[in-house]
């Protein structure tokens, strides 16, 4: 079915279980490139208003926006306060680690039915994820079945050790470390893992930002030098770039405007088009 996204029509949908909002390039006669986005876990908060804030209007590519597990038609029982509430009681092992899981195993299959749907080109995909979503693609980066042409990342979650460390500040709560968490924040730590990194990435930060986010990206980019990377900062930008909660389309912020127009720029030298 069609839904109005603030952009014009776009395909809302199920692809291997994962919903998605799919905006078709302006010229539908020949096969396009893939463009994947993951959204935040805050504003934009689901696939459909990701969509809204970074619709890429002027790239001949299919973006196809989707849906991280735990969120949006995926919500655990009690919707966003169940979301919210099993990241309290442990966000490394109830959120952080399941959701990454599950996208790893669902990516293939939903890719391969949206293939088998749009007109989409033979050839490697663009990713883009922000925040937790911003994590979750430089997971899928570290696999080789889907071929990767290049990613961009908006504030995304680099090393997980440091934001819990900043949930902790922010809400004045305590994490309490198990073997196993830290298990997870070793193997979610990409600077760590950058090297294993299988395309350019481009990384999009905001100047007003945590440092959470900000020195480990920055530290990302170091790790895989300027022929591998490029770092943005938008100036007066936080974390989120939509209106709160996120969980609907909105018109697109000025700081969102500016992410837009970088990723845009970005896939369009990547993706050939």
């Amino acid at each position: 079915m069609t839904m109005s996204v603030e952009m014009g029509e776009a395909i809302e949908g199920v692809a291997a279980g994962v919903p998605f909002v799919a905006l078709p390039p302006s010229d539908l006669e020949r096969p396009a490139p893939l463009v994947l986005t993951w959204h935040l876990l805050g504003a934009p908060f689901s696939e459909a208003a990701m969509a809204a804030a970074l619709p890429m209007r002027e790239l001949r590519a299919w973006r196809v926006h989707l849906g991280l597990p735990l969120t949006g038609k995926r919500f655990p029982e009690g919707g966003f306060e169940g979301f919210f509430r099993l990241a309290s009681e442990d966000n490394v092992l109830n959120v952080v680690e399941p959701l990454t899981r599950q996208v790893e195993a669902e990516f293939p299959a939903a890719v391969a039915e949206l293939c088998s749907r749009l007109s989409i080109e033979d050839g490697p995909v663009g990713l883009v994820g922000g925040s937790q979503g911003g994590a979750v693609a430089l997971q899928m980066l570290t696999h080789a079945e889907i071929p990767v042409a290049a990613a961009a990342l908006v504030n995304p979650v680099t090393q997980l050790a440091p934001v819990i460390a900043a949930n902790e500040r922010v809400y004045d709560v305590t994490y309490h470390w198990s073997d196993r968490s830290r298990a997870v924040a070793d193997e979610y730590d990409y600077v760590r893992r950058a090297d294993e990194l299988t395309a350019p990435v481009l990384l999009v930060i905001g100047e007003e930002d945590d440092v959470s986010i900000t020195e480990p990206a920055a530290a990302l980019h170091k790790a895989l030098g300027e022929g591998r990377s490029e770092l943005v900062t938008i100036p007066g930008m936080a974390h989120e770039f939509a209106e709160a909660p996120g969980l609907e389309p909105a018109p697109q912020t000025e700081h969102a405007k500016l992410v837009d127009a970088e990723l845009t720029r970005w896939f369009a030298r990547h993706l050939a088009v």
